[in-house]
Order: structure tokens, then C-alpha cells, then sequence
């Protein structure tokens, strides 16, 4: 009788140990494992001591065929009928991944590799192979322009699979059966749009302009104009380049995302365009611009032929010189062609 009262008292103690102390220690509970399993892993890490009571006071609350897989934070010393509520409750450790609007693979998969563990050379050649991208059952040819920009929570040490399974849930949400009949109204599949789309939101600094862009190259691609659009020359180049060369475009003239040196759309998307980017894809402004050219802050003088493009262009000029000149010396950023420019020599 001593004894088990004895033993009650030191369950109820353990029960009530409080928060623990010292830095939050990860236990990983494989999925299918024992209870034991889990116990030997909380004492190996110094979470519990007396594992053989451990288990008592959790058969006592019936918390042996309730733990959740996953993985755990917790400090040594804190009260049982935490952990127990923690395990049973599925109350993992999570990661935030935020993929901001228009970003491309480069981009993302650190931050995927960061939130996984996983390192970002085999995360990058997940994210571009072709057959990853037919398996989740995007348009390809990669999962370029698939990952949807937004903030996603997942448990940390989630499978790369279910990470991205569930950004291309997201990015799938977004074709409604109204958009779908849209773009086959203008005559392109979804690939051609979110390829477009991507090119549109990667040159938008104003999003409020992003319809006016897409009408430039709708118009281009209707009269058989290569779309020269500077954000595909920086995507075949690998990295961004402050002031975009000629030299730069001879250096990729064979990359098919070179839309300088060829015609038409690009071979997929350069990125992950927003909700808002694929609609001003499917529905450009009713306007006949051929041209556009980025003033310093980062608007655009939108024009219908050449000649009047040579006078936008003469016209940023100035305002990069004036800016420069009520910038103090030091402070004053290196001049670069915006997005949309004609490129220099």
C-alpha cells in the first residue's frame, strides 16, 4: 500500500514539473514507431528520467497509442502531462517558407533547403526535373512558374514531395474554370500564359501597370515582333546583371529564353507569377503600345512605334541625370537601363 502510494506521489510530481529548463531539445518520432521507441528517445535526450515510470503514468492516461509522428521541441524537466499532451496533439515543430511574387527556382530553393535540411543542390535538381514537374502535373517543362507565391507552414522535416505538392495545390486553386476559358478564348494554354505571366510581373514594378505590359507583348506576339523582353535574358544568364549588355544577349544568343534572338514566348515560365500576373496575361489593356521604357521610379512611358521610344528613352535618360545630381555624393546608385529598355553597347 506504501508503495503504491509512493509511486503516485512520484507520478503526480513528474506530472507537474512545469516547463523544463534550458534550450528546447528536437526529438524526432518516426512515423509507425513504438511508444517505447519514444520513450528511449525523450530519456537518451535527457528529457525524462525513470523512463519506466514514464510509461506507467502514460498507460495511465491512456497516451501510448496516441503519439503523433513528427518532430518535437522540449526542455528538459518539463512536466509529463505536457509532453504527452504535445505528443498526442501533434504539436511538431514547424518552418515558415515564404516565396514572394515572381521569384524563380533560384530563388526559392534556398529557402526550401534551409526549412527541410536538405541541401539546396539536390533541392534545385528536384525543382528542375521534367518528370517531378509531369508527376505533380503542371505544364513544365520544370516546376518553374508552378511553386505559387505565398506563405506556407509546414512541419519541419516534411518530405520535399509534400512541400512541393502543396504549393502546386495552391498554384492549381487558381485556374478556375472562368480562367481556363479565357485563355482558350485568346488562343494560349496554360503554360504560354503563366510563361507570359511571369515575364509581365518579373518587368512590373507598379502592379497597377501590369495589364499595359501584357498588351505590349500580346500586341508583339500578334504581329510576329520578337518580345525582347530583358527579364528572359537575365533568366538564360543565370544571374542578374545591373546594366543589361549587348554583350549579355550574344553571350546566351542560343538560350530559347533569349526572347531578343527568339520569337515568340520563351519555353516556360522565369518565374512564379501571382493571381494578378496571370489575369493581366489574360487580359491585356485595350491599348496599341509596342514599347515601353522604366522611368527611375520604376513606372513606365508606355509608346506605340520606334521614333517615339527613341524620345522615352532620351527622356529617362534625363531623369537618371537629374536624380543623380540631387543625390549626395557617395549615395547615388549606379545607373542601369530599367526593364524594358533597349540594352546597351
Amino acid at each position: 500500500m506504501a508503495s503504491g502510494l509512493a509511486l503516485c506521489c512520484v507520478l503526480a510530481l513528474a506530472a507537474c514539473g512545469g516547463e523544463g529548463e534550458g534550450e528546447p531539445i528536437r526529438v524526432h518520432v518516426p512515423a509507425g514507431a513504438s511508444f517505447s521507441q519514444v520513450t528511449d528517445s525523450l530519456a537518451n535526450h535527457d528529457i525524462i528520467g525513470t523512463p519506466a515510470l514514464f510509461k506507467i503514468y502514460a498507460r495511465m492516461r491512456s497516451a501510448t497509442g496516441s503519439v503523433q509522428p513528427g518532430t518535437y521541441a522540449f526542455r528538459r524537466g518539463t512536466a509529463w502531462s505536457q509532453i504527452l499532451e504535445d505528443l498526442s496533439g501533434g504539436r511538431v515543430l514547424t518552418a515558415r517558407i515564404v516565396i514572394p511574387e515572381a521569384w524563380d527556382l533560384r530563388g526559392i530553393a534556398p529557402r526550401i533547403a534551409a526549412a527541410t535540411g536538405l541541401d539546396e543542390d539536390s533541392v534545385i535538381y528536384v525543382l528542375t526535373d521534367t518528370a517531378v514537374a509531369n508527376r505533380m502535373g503542371v505544364p513544365g517543362p520544370t516546376l518553374e512558374g508552378y511553386l505559387y507565391p505565398a506563405t506556407y507552414t509546414f512541419p519541419v522535416a516534411a518530405p520535399l514531395d509534400t512541400i512541393i505538392a502543396q504549393m502546386v495545390a495552391v498554384y492549381a486553386r487558381v485556374w478556375t474554370p472562368e480562367r481556363r476559358t479565357r485563355a482558350e478564348s485568346i488562343g494560349l494554354n496554360e503554360r504560354e500564359v503563366v510563361t507570359l505571366a511571369s515575364i509581365i510581373e518579373k518587368e512590373a514594378r507598379q502592379r497597377d501597370e501590369m495589364p499595359t505590359i501584357s498588351a505590349v507583348y500580346h500586341n508583339r506576339l500578334n504581329r510576329g515582333q520578337r518580345l525582347e523582353a530583358d527579364p528572359t535574358v537575365q533568366y538564360a544568364l543565370g544571374e542578374h546583371q545591373q546594366r543589361l549588355l549587348y554583350a549579355h544577349i550574344d553571350s546566351v544568343a542560343g538560350n530559347p529564353y533569349n526572347t531578343y534572338r527568339h520569337a515568340g514566348l520563351p519555353p516556360g515560365p522565369i518565374g512564379s507569377p501571382s493571381s494578378m500576373g496571370i489575369d493581366a496575361a489574360l487580359h491585356p489593356a485595350d491599348v496599341n503600345y509596342l514599347f515601353f521604357v522604366a522611368r527611375p521610379d520604376g513606372s513606365h512611358i508606355f509608346t506605340r512605334n520606334f521614333a517615339e521610344h527613341t524620345r522615352a528613352r532620351a527622356t529617362v535618360r534625363q531623369l537618371q541625370r537629374q536624380q543623380q545630381a540631387n543625390t549626395p555624393a557617395g549615395n547615388a546608385p549606379a545607373a542601369a537601363p530599367p526593364e524594358g529598355s533597349t540594352p546597351q553597347q
